[in-house]
């Protein structure tokens, strides 16, 4: 089950959104039904880059084994 404040490993691209799979994100808001969250992404000096509403199959929370990885985006 995953909460409020949880991180999560985005599962697929969302080109407009300038995500990709594997983007680290955080919870923001879990829907009454479970089967939907506000997810925010941000960039490693604290900008939001996007806030999507993801399905649970569209990410996954992470685990002990996952390594943060940093990446450019093409954001302004």
């Amino acid at each position: 089950m995953m909460n409020e404040h949880d991180r999560v490993v985005l599962l697929k691209d969302l080109p407009r959104a300038g995500l990709v799979a594997g983007d680290v994100g955080t919870i923001v808001h879990v829907y009454s039904d479970r089967d939907a969250f506000e997810v925010e992404f941000v960039s490693l000096d604290g900008h939001t880059q996007a806030v999507e509403t993801l399905e649970i199959a569209d990410v996954r929370g992470v685990t002990d084994r996952d390594m943060t990885h940093a990446r450019e985006t093409h954001a302004a």
